[in-house]
């Protein structure tokens, strides 16, 4: 297990298998990984573990009316894959999730990020 990385959530006190680790980068060649900052409004209640599909969604920023001028339009959405999540800050609730993007989204998802206009949405297991 020395030199090798998480490849799904590790539970406390439990017997390593050894598909639970890997020696691979957890972020591919042509993906970026972008750190995201999500309000627990943001995120779903669903724990989030390595290896999980999500789609980052592009909200209306609070108090406009953006969204109610668009309905008829699809919001625009980036997929990626969770590598790592932390738990809540204490005080804020404030989850940090670091997100694999393909390397041409990364920096749209990142700007959404700092702008606060960016939501995270769990993908169906195995689809898209």
């Amino acid at each position: 297990m020395v030199g090798k990385r998480a490849a799904v959530e590790l539970k406390p006190g439990s017997m390593l298998a050894p598909s639970q680790v890997t020696k691979d980068s957890l972020v591919k060649a042509g993906e970026q990984l972008v750190p995201i900052g999500l309000e627990p409004k943001q995120i779903p209640a669903t724990p989030l573990v390595p290896g999980q599909r999500v789609q980052l969604v592009q909200v209306p920023a609070q108090g406009t009316t953006e969204g109610a001028k668009t309905s008829d339009t699809a919001p625009q959405t980036i997929n990626g894959r969770v590598v790592k999540a932390s738990g809540a800050a204490p005080g804020t609730g404030v989850v940090v999730v670091d997100v694999a993007t393909a390397a041409t989204d990364g920096p749209t998802a990142a700007a959404w990020e700092a702008a606060g206009i960016l939501s995270l949405v769990l993908a169906a297991p195995g689809g898209n």
